[in-house]
């Protein structure tokens, strides 16, 4: 291959089929011997093992990784939240022919269990009557050390969203240490991580060719054990890359280029297809074709580089070297340009492979398209579970977020390229909820994804795409390249909505407002068709400060977007409202950053029942800064300024408090802190005031924990309330808001 031939990616659906589909296709993946031998088979050839209830439905992680297998030919069985305690229930569908898929569900099990404060969760969306304790801690450790206990000789292969955050040596909140690699405490063969379609397909295909397991290297969106760096590849050293804040040589994985940076790349990648498995001109493909693919800028040199992070043991040991590998590390996450990674541990070598090439529309479509039952497994009975309850009715038509937020792990999961079903395979997943869902009454919960109006959106260049190095296209301001045209989008809803036998579409999908207020045309139809009542949007905060270090818009986007908002509901003659929430205790927040988002609250009378602090993810780059004190948004150096980063449980606490600063609970403590503060001036009776001078005897009554009423609004994605008072009288009355 020279240097300007792109690396294409096989057909997803391309591949030759396992003999094994000639026993067709299965109403449910089998979870029981007895399911196995309705079937006619005598084994799986692949047995998936999740910390999830089974649903199949493609929002499963599982469910959708079971059913590609089963249309490559594979005969692919589920253990869905098995017994970890012994290796009995690993035993249930006798031994896999291929390998064991561990995966800790739809959440990492850690962040599905506690809360950021540490505390164990009184319950699990993902388990049947949302029963809590139904997984281990790390339950992808778990689960793979039980299936090499039930069959020592089966590989095992780990991936979903807790693998892929923890593919490198990361910072562990709840044991407040820097851990291994997954891979090496799984003690499992082989990591996927991303979106792991590509990646298990080849793999299974491969295996059932006859490769050895040890022998799958190489392969993009694969992480795996090498004896030795390969004698073709260079060498570069993370720990000579701007560490000591000395001038940055030209493509290192520091450098932000410039918007117009990929002009300069070989012009026969401008305004090629983005179907890259596919060699047609655009004017050879349908519009549905078109949208949605990537050509990686091809560069021998680059692809024969692999950067040596610091070891585990040295980022366990200095935080900011740590921080330091984390900045790389984030550095190579396009697929157009990344690079591979290598880490040590101990005397083993980490090897991470540059991300998998993001799906194709046809491909998006195929994976959809595919035949689930949509419904929990039957041996559920009428147990209801929480999570498919919220999204049994809801469609996914896109993935990905280029958003780049740094407290978010959708980007360093999903990756930053929007990959978009087409509208056809959209409105057939419409029409097949609308004709075969038992419980469906008109009601479309959610056309969105990741971000619900990021689809079909992209860069304008695929060459200024593929030699990006930004970690977001939207920040600090929208990128010039990248094309915000939600045409596509409005098409989309105009066009479901008039499907027969539906009533309402709602988007309940995160909005990303700064790109919504660039077509009037869509805020006016989002709001006058698809919000009911209340729409949640995500300013995190009102201070510059911590916004920076979030790489959030400033809030003067959220007052435009509202601006829209009010004016389109009026138009259409609703009474509508905004939900914002916001984050306590982010990296680069101080107590006067809280302080000034609870004036702001108060001022436009909105009351948090329910808030989130924040909650170090692995990998995250605000995780990062937790760890070390350090802007990693910048160059990392020893000498650096040290960032507020709110660690003591009696700063979260108040950080929580001054988020609810309308709770009679935190009076005491946000009193203490605002004389702390030299803020007297904001204890008081008056509505000038942010909390009163007395605790009233309502106000200790804990059946009634607020001074007066107002208006409750809840979102069923976050569980968070917003109370939106009426005009605001002080402590010592308000009248209520108009009710919807």
């Amino acid at each position: 291959m020279n240097d300007n031939t792109p690396p294409i990616a096989p057909y997803l659906f391309g591949y030759r089929k396992y003999w094994a589909h000639r026993f067709g296709i299965a109403p449910v993946l089998p979870m029981t011997r007895a399911e196995m031998d309705a079937l006619g088979w005598d084994s799986c050839d692949v047995i998936l093992v999740t910390g999830d209830a089974y649903i199949d439905h493609p929002s499963f992680g599982m469910a959708l990784i079971g059913r590609l297998l089963e249309a490559q030919g594979f005969r692919v069985g589920i253990l869905s939240q098995p017994d970890w305690h012994s290796a009995e229930d690993f035993k249930a569908l006798g031994r896999p022919n291929l390998f064991f898929g561990v995966t800790g569900g739809n959440m990492d099990s850690m962040v599905n269990r506690y809360t950021s404060d540490k505390k164990i969760r009184s319950n699990d969306a993902y388990t049947p009557d949302g029963a809590a304790g139904k997984r281990p801690d790390r339950a992808v450790n778990v689960y793979s050390h039980r299936c090499r206990e039930a069959f020592k000789d089966v590989p095992i292969i780990i991936g979903g969203i807790e693998a892929s955050l923890r593919r490198i040596a990361h910072y562990d909140y709840w044991s407040d240490t820097v851990r291994k690699s997954v891979l090496l405490d799984s003690k499992a063969d082989l990591l996927v991580y991303g979106n792991a379609e590509r990646q298990i397909v080849e793999i299974a295909h491969r295996l059932a060719n006859g490769e050895h397991i040890g022998a799958l290297k190489g392969m993009r969106g694969t992480v795996h054990f090498v004896k030795q760096i390969p004698g073709d590849f260079t060498v570069k050293d993370a720990t000579e890359i701007g560490l000591t804040g000395v001038a940055i040589p030209p493509q290192n994985p520091y450098q932000e280029m410039p918007a117009c940076a990929g002009e300069t790349a070989s012009s026969q990648f401008k305004n090629s297809s983005r179907d890259v498995d596919v060699a047609l001109t655009p004017s050879e493909l349908g519009a549905q074709e078109t949208i949605i693919r990537f050509s990686p800028i091809p560069n021998q040199r680059r692809a024969k580089t692999v950067i040596r992070l610091p070891s585990y043991e040295a980022v366990k040991n200095d935080a900011v070297l740590y921080a330091h590998a984390s900045r790389v590390m984030h550095g190579e996450t396009n697929p157009g340009n990344a690079r591979a990674l290598s880490q040590r541990h101990g005397d083993r070598e980490l090897w991470v492979n540059p991300p998998p090439i993001p799906l194709t529309t046809r491909e998006m479509d195929g994976v959809f398209d595919l035949p689930y039952s949509r419904l929990p497994h039957q041996t559920y009975g009428k147990a209801h579970i929480p999570a498919f309850e919220m999204i049994q009715h809801s469609v996914n038509i896109m993935r990905g977020c280029f958003g780049g937020c740094s407290f978010c792990s959708i980007t360093e999961h999903e990756g930053r390229i929007i990959q978009s079903r087409s509208e056809d395979s959209i409105i057939r997943e419409i029409e097949a909820i609308r004709d075969t869902s038992p419980a469906f009454t008109g009601h479309i919960s959610d056309l969105g994804g990741p971000t619900a109006n990021m689809y079909r959106l992209a860069c304008k260049s695929l060459a200024i795409e593929a030699a990006c190095r930004k970690p977001s296209c939207v920040y600090p301001g929208i990128c010039p390249n990248l094309d915000t045209d939600h045409a596509p989008l409005i098409k989309l809803y105009r066009r479901a909505r008039a499907l027969p036998g539906i009533k309402k579409i709602f988007i309940a999908s995160g909005l990303r407002y700064d790109l919504a207020v660039e077509s009037p045309e869509y805020v006016k139809e989002l709001v006058t068709h698809h919000v009911g009542g209340y729409l949640k949007i995500a300013p995190e905060h009102t201070e510059q400060g911590p916004l920076s270090k979030m790489m959030k818009p400033g809030i003067g986007a959220y007052d435009r977007f509202k601006a829209m908002f009010d004016k389109y509901s009026k138009e259409a003659g609703k009474e509508q409202y905004l939900i914002p929430y916001f984050i306590a205790a982010h990296p680069g927040t101080t107590d006067e950053d809280m302080l000034n988002l609870a004036l702001w609250l108060k001022s436009n009378g909105f009351r948090a029942d329910q808030v989130q602090a924040f909650l170090p993810s692995p990998m995250a780059i605000a995780t990062a800064m937790y760890h070390s004190g350090k802007d990693t948004l910048q160059k990392v150096s020893r000498n650096a300024d040290n960032i507020d980063i709110p660690k003591s449980v009696k700063q979260r606490r108040l950080h929580k408090a001054f988020l609810r600063y309308h709770d009679p609970k935190n009076w005491p403590l946000l009193r203490e802190a605002l004389k702390d503060m030299g803020r007297s001036d904001l204890i008081g009776n008056g509505k000038q005031h942010l909390v009163p001078s007395f605790q009233t005897k309502l106000a200790k009554d804990a059946k009634n924990p607020a001074p007066h009423k107002a208006q409750v609004f809840k979102t069923k994605f976050t569980g968070m309330e917003t109370r939106k008072a009426g005009k605001d009288k002080g402590y010592g009355g308000g009248k209520r808001a108009k009710g919807r």
